[in-house]
């Protein structure tokens, strides 16, 4: 395999963050793999430092020092304003060969991959994408990247031993936000930019946000599956006395009963939610891994020796069908018991 643009011996023993902005205000994946980076920099006595792109986003650093980095770096440009692969792919292969970081980390988003794949290649080093753990080995200054596949049957652990830096896209929702130190300070270091409208091939002629669910922000989280025989109206009156959101595991998504957007594991969303309702699901590991971070597990399954169960705080051996009706009349009943 070719060398990458330098190698362990040029390596600085520090670990650097992708900071995804939008419209100035942090991501929340951003402020989840600095929790998770200053774990790993702790454990192995190094420095943490996150990178923040964007037009006049400087107000962002101390959020950034509350969140755990040591350092951050600040790029500040008006083509830096909205993300193009172009832009940010030059500023921050520049601050990378600046910088030398042994370890460098974005969020699996669409611009944290767009973003990591375009650098992987300009720095010829790997990349290991849609993380569900990191580890950082303190002696080796080794990063093992936990990636699971074959829809959550195999679990690879990857690592880049000669190639730096040694790069990962972590997915959102796999790692818990931290407690902010609003106290905590840091440095600031800003970057020199030099960008020109010519150096970038695509222009942006509008942008348009469109208005979708986000399961990682759910106290209460409905989940159905192959056992609800795709009747997740009934989950969603549940799920809107409860305050929560209907998520659902792969077959119903695939069948049509619900957006895909919706989907809860492996291959879809790792959620948090104080309560999780498992309603007619097996509990394959692909589907668990979505859910297993739940204060509470609720799981209602015909079956009793459903896997669901080795996970669930609550296990009903019922039929979801007539459970869940029966629930929703009760609730309406006595609503109070929604909040309990």
């Amino acid at each position: 395999m070719v060398a990458s643009l330098y190698g362990v011996d040029d390596e600085r023993k520090t670990i650097w963050v992708f900071l995804e902005q939008r419209d100035g205000e942090l991501e929340r994946v951003s402020l989840e793999i600095l929790f998770k980076g200053r774990q790993l920099a702790d454990e192995a006595g190094w420095s943490l430092i996150g990178l923040l792109l964007g037009h006049q986003v400087r107000d962002q650093a101390q959020r950034v020092f509350a969140y755990g980095a040591d350092e951050v770096w600040i790029a500040e440009h008006p083509l830096l304003e909205h993300f193009t692969v172009d832009a940010y792919s030059q500023v921050v292969e520049k601050a990378l060969m600046n910088g030398h970081p042994s370890v460098f980390l974005c969020g699996a988003t669409p611009n944290g991959r767009d973003l990591a794949g375009r650098l992987a290649v300009r720095l010829r080093t790997g990349l290991n994408a849609d993380c569900t753990d990191l580890r950082l080995d303190p002696q080796s200054g080794l990063l093992t990247s936990e990636v699971t596949g074959f829809g959550g049957g195999v679990i690879a652990l990857l690592e880049s031993p000669h190639h730096r830096p040694q790069m990962s896209t972590v997915r959102p929702g796999v790692f818990p936000l931290g407690e902010e130190d609003p106290d905590r300070e840091g440095h600031s270091h800003m970057m020199e930019v030099e960008l020109s409208e010519d150096m970038i091939s695509t222009k942006l002629i509008e942008r348009v946000i469109g208005e979708g669910v986000d399961l990682t922000q759910t106290p209460v989280l409905v989940c159905g599956g192959r056992g609800i025989d795709g009747k997740f109206d009934m989950l969603q009156n549940l799920a809107d006395m409860m305050a929560g959101e209907v998520g659902a595991t792969r077959p119903p998504v695939d069948e049509g009963h619900i957006e895909r957007e919706r989907q809860v594991g492996q291959t879809g969303v790792v959620c948090r939610p104080k309560v999780a309702f498992a309603c007619g699901i097996s509990g394959a590991f692909h589907f668990v891994v979505g859910i297993q971070d739940a204060d509470f597990v609720v799981a209602i399954n015909t079956d009793p020796n459903a896997p669901i169960f080795e996970y669930a705080d609550f296990c009903i051996v019922d039929d979801a069908l007539q459970f869940i009706p029966a629930l929703i009349e009760e609730i309406q009943k006595e609503p109070e018991l929604a909040n309990d």
